[in-house]
């Protein structure tokens, strides 16, 4: 996969990969700042602002922003993490620096128009009472507070109700003037697309822009705990976590191929033991999530209130087998070839692809080439994957339960079966 990267004087980042076979093109603004970088008063306010930049700028309307894209045939969107915002959109490639000038503009120079304000304050409250009332969503944020409890990282994304309420102009406005600069902001494009010209339509938008950000991120230190909600519905939904790695980490590869031997698939250790021996559940997983200074490992399952007492034990026995029944040769090269087929799959769409490429220079600040992911997997042993396993399930448990949950065991039984 070819590369190329350009840095303005001021910092920014220009990636591009050319696909000169494609009709269109994917570019995309991306920013290192989300909810891990929000105080708690803030919290929220990335998202908000997210929302917020579509409503207009001084030279368009929030109608004219959506009708220059789409009377293009173009789609655009964006989206708020924990530790990133982005922005973008996919064009024919004649219409590349249309797409560019309007993402360019919302990024930098929304108005938040006070009457968008109110509207779109609602409409926030609205996504968030919608993950509130979504068992299946809100758990993860039971379990992200549990690991992270009192720092920015353990914070929802969308905020409080109160919260997003309250923000003014003037706080986005501060906000996007200390957390959006030049230095962590990255403009990617993928597809029929000239580098040097490319550059020069973000030269033209960017060159000004002021070039680091001001604000002060907090550290991220797991600490595990116990959240049991009981609510009238028909299943018990569980997660279980553990404190994860971060991505700089040199047991990323191994953290991630660990989480795909027990909970990646209809192979792993956790969906055939749980759902097709004993038929506890419908759905059972894990999940390895990395962060800059952290990361958290989970376990999901969702199951009857009868099949609790049953199903906590049994996650609680597959865990452990990671350390007395080794890894075997098989299930570990099943688990390398999946990673290295859902990589090298995914860099088949653009989309997908200017994703990767932007996220990395931000995490890392270089492209890893494709060789580089595909050797790191390789080299990874059963005896790897044993040791982080061992690292991950000795560590104080995360434990949280939504719906009818009577029957679950207590967060002491879990304590003391699921570690190594």
């Amino acid at each position: 996969m070819q590369t190329n990267i350009s840095t303005l004087k001021n910092g920014l980042r220009i990636i591009t990969s050319p696909r000169p076979e494609s009709h269109s093109v994917t570019l995309g603004i991306w920013v290192k700042t989300g909810s891990a970088c929000e105080t708690a008063a803030e919290n929220g306010i990335s998202h908000f602002l997210e929302h917020m930049v579509f409503k207009g700028t001084p030279s368009r309307t929030s109608l004219q922003i959506d009708e220059e894209i789409e009377n293009a045939g173009g789609q655009s969107n964006a989206y708020t993490s924990r530790e990133c915002t982005a922005f973008y959109a996919k064009m024919l490639k004649e219409d590349t620096e249309l797409a560019l000038d309007v993402l360019a503009d919302i990024f930098r120079n929304a108005s938040f128009p006070e009457a968008e304000m109110q509207k779109e304050k609602e409409v926030v409250v609205q996504e968030i009472k919608q993950t509130i009332d979504t068992p299946d969503d809100i758990i993860f944020d039971y379990l992200q507070f549990q690991a992270f409890p009192n720092q920015a990282l353990g914070r929802t994304i969308l905020g409080p109700q109160e919260g997003v309420r309250g923000f003014s102009v003037a706080d986005l406005q501060n906000y996007r003037r200390k957390h959006y600069a030049a230095s962590n902001t990255v403009v990617c494009a993928v597809g029929n697309i000239e580098h040097e010209a490319f550059v020069n339509m973000v030269q033209k938008r960017f060159a000004d822009f002021q070039p680091t950000p001001d604000f002060n991120k907090d550290s991220q230190q797991y600490q595990g705990g116990y959240f049991a909600e009981p609510r009238d519905i028909e299943q018990g939904h569980v997660l279980i976590g553990f404190e994860g790695v971060k991505y700089s980490a040199d047991t990323y590869y191994p953290c991630t191929i660990l989480s795909t031997i027990l909970g990646g698939g209809s192979t792993s250790r956790l969906f055939q033991e749980i759902r097709e021996k004993r038929g506890l559940v419908y759905s059972t997983y894990s999940f390895s999530n990395a962060h800059s200074g952290s990361g958290l490992f989970g376990i999901y399952a969702g199951t009857g209130n009868n099949e609790l007492p049953a199903l906590i034990p049994v996650i609680c026995d597959e865990v452990k087998k990671i350390s007395t029944d080794k890894v075997s040769a098989e299930e570990l090269q099943r688990a390398k070839t999946q990673l290295k087929a859902n990589m090298l799959m995914s860099l088949e769409s653009s989309s997908a692809t200017t994703e990767i490429l932007a996220r990395q220079m931000l995490i890392f600040d270089r492209i890893i080439p494709v060789e580089e992911m595909v050797e790191k997997i390789e080299r990874v042993t059963q005896e790897d994957v044993r040791n982080i396993a061992e690292h991950i399930f000795s560590g104080t448990p995360s434990y949280t339960l939504v719906g009818d949950i009577s029957n679950h065991p207590s967060y002491e039984f879990l304590q003391n079966n699921i570690r190594f």
